[in-house]
């Protein structure tokens, strides 16, 4: 070996001869980062950079003292000094740039581990070390390389994944270091100065515990991609669509939830877009199997699913119980049909329509069209709209754009169930409401995907577009939102996905186009739970006084200790009074002759 080959790298050098109490405490550093690393993985982006970024520094310096100059005066492989400047070099990266979007976050981190285990995968082929030595570091590096193709596949877990193997190896290297420091001496696997038993222990746990988690990651991924249903080929429209609404389409036998004593089938017809023209819906029909017939219908406007177009309740595993129809065995019980459309936007290909009134009321009542066109299905000419959430807000915006939009659906009734009637009311309480992002990113989407002037780029933050875009790819019901959910609710400092309030501006406006007009001249039920957190009362008070005001008759009802969900659960009180509604409706009884407040 040639005299400059020989000669220790002076940072190196110097790093090895740290005194043993200071590489302890560059030990501790990285055990406690580490921990906060691994417990704190959903900070908000700006602090996860400065957490990532420290990490890798700290990684590389861990990386430079473990292998800096030995006792006898050789130095360790190059490799070592290749993987603390991989680390260093990324960890400067991404505290130079705390900007960036959680996939490049995990873009640069995944090149490091990928780089880091290329590396140790290189220096257990070296010649000269001992067996466990060599185990050791191949495992590893395949390990390592296995967690960056985790952060480069696209996978939603990445950032979550990324940061915990992050803080789990800054752990188990700062023990080590801690171990080493405290024994005086370094671990040194070669075939001249053999590692000690006990640090091979620890370099077996330290490739344990990378197995570990690298499957449970792969595992949780795999959870995580296939959580979502996926559509199929009934969804895809045909060449050629009917400029008519409410034509059926295409309509095929539906069993999935659907109780003892009905059939159901799903369905796709024709309806009318947002912007006037022609387009494509899907849904569920579900009538009793035996009676006469002409089955009066419910046409239920489902709460919350999702936005993705896989997030159809016909695509879902429980259909109904999802969107919180908890009551169709009942609907059945009383001779009644069901109609739930899925939604503009999901099912058939279409942009989304949450909380956009016009293009999702007219879906549910083209829905009632096209059931009818169903031979077997045998649907009478009686049609009462319920629906809950924004839902309600859907059933609110059928019931005052029947009677110009659909004359032949003529309505019995309406019953809007602690419905989004305001948008911007309920967006402006969602900093006050856990897990209200999730509602934020499902409007923000269906608004940028119909108003040009509403965009990600005006409205969200730059740090939490990422976060919002993904949130609006998953179904409420399925696993693969837990982590964006997670990434964003867990934020301390700054947990608004809005970069201004969207009660504001062009987003503002578009929220005020979609409250529902004062224009429903049928019996009209509106019942709101005292409790809801997620549409506040007094929001709901200030809805009905406005459309009272403007001439509107409204049985409004309130219901103390009823939350947003607990007011349609099976067990709660709205649910007789909502039936014996009904029924008065379908049996002609007029409703309440002015605005009625009642509280229970």
């Amino acid at each position: 070996m040639s005299t400059q080959t020989a000669r220790p790298a002076p940072v190196r050098s110097w790093l090895g001869a740290l005194p043993s109490w200071l590489r302890a405490v560059l030990g501790l550093a990285g055990v406690v980062l580490g921990a906060v690393i691994v417990v704190r993985p959903t900070a908000s982006l700006g602090a996860l950079a400065v957490l990532i970024g420290a990490g890798l520094v700290l990684s590389g310096l861990l990386e430079l003292v473990a292998g800096g100059q030995g006792a006898d005066g050789e130095p360790t492989p190059r490799w070592r000094a290749l993987m603390a400047v991989v680390w260093i070099a990324a960890g400067v990266f991404v505290l130079l740039f705390p900007d960036l979007t959680v996939r490049s976050v995990a873009l640069v981190v995944g090149i490091a581990v990928i780089a880091a285990g290329v590396l140790s995968v290189l220096a257990g082929l070296r010649p000269g070390i001992t067996a466990d030595a060599r185990v050791a570091s191949m495992l590893l590096g395949v390990a390592g390389i296995g967690f960056g193709l985790l952060a480069l596949s696209g996978a939603d877990i990445t950032l979550l994944v990324v940061t915990v193997v992050l803080g789990g190896r800054l752990i188990v290297v700062g023990l080590l270091e801690v171990w080493r420091a405290v024994r005086g001496r370094r671990d040194r696997p070669t075939a001249t100065d053999a590692a000690p038993a006990a640090g091979r222990w620890m370099r077996t746990l330290a490739v344990a515990v990378a197995l570990v988690v690298g499957v449970a990651a792969g595992g949780l991924t795999a959870v995580l991609r296939g959580g979502d249903p996926v559509t199929d080929a009934f969804y895809a429209a045909p060449r050629t669509v009917p400029d008519e609404p409410g034509q059926l389409i295409r309509a095929e036998a539906f069993t999935r939830g659907v109780p003892a004593g009905a059939v159901g089938w799903r369905i796709l017809y024709t309806t009318t877009d947002g912007d006037g023209g022609p387009g494509v819906a899907s849904g569920i029909v579900v009538v009793p199997a035996a009676g006469f017939g002409e089955w009066p219908v419910i046409s239920w406007a489902h709460g919350a699913t999702g936005v993705a177009q896989q997030c159809a309740p016909s695509l879902l595993a429980q259909p109904f119980e999802s969107g919180a129809m908890s009551v169709l065995p009942e609907i059945v019980a009383n001779g009644w049909a069901l109609v739930q459309a899925d939604g503009s936007g999901r099912g058939a290909a279409s942009p989304p329509a949450y909380l956009v009134g016009d293009p999702s009321g007219r879906a549910d009542l083209d829905a009632v069209r096209a059931a009818r066109q169903i031979p077997a299905a045998d649907l009478g000419g009686q049609t009462v709209a319920w629906g809950w959430s924004d839902g309600g807000g859907t059933a609110l915006w059928a019931g005052a754009t029947a009677a110009a939009y659909a004359p032949d659906v003529p309505l019995a009734g309406v019953a809007a169930l602690a419905p989004m009637a305001d948008p911007a009311a309920v967006l402006a309480n969602l900093p006050t409401v856990s897990g209200g992002s999730v509602v934020a990113s499902f409007t923000m989407a269906a608004y940028a995907a119909r108003y040009d002037d509403v965009t990600y780029g005006k409205f969200i933050r730059p740090e939490s577009d990422d976060t919002a875009r993904r949130m609006a790819e998953h179904c409420l019901a399925g696993p693969g939102l837990l982590v964006p959910v997670l990434a964003e609710v867990g934020q301390t400092s700054d947990p608004d996905l809005f970069a201004v309030p969207p009660t504001e501006g062009a987003f503002g406006a578009r929220l005020a186009e979609n409250v529902p007009p004062p224009t429903i001249t049928v019996p009209l039920l509106l019942a709101q739970g005292k409790d809801d957190v997620l549409v506040p009362p007094a929001a709901q008070d200030a809805f009905v006084g406005a459309a009272c005001g403007a001439g509107q008759i409204v049985d409004y009802r309130l219901y103390a200790g009823l939350g947003h969900v607990d007011l349609v659960a099976a067990a709660s009180l709205v649910v007789p009074q909502l039936m014996e509604w009904t029924k008065a409706r379908l049996s002609g009884e007029p409703g309440i002759a002015g605005c009625n407040r009642a509280e229970y």
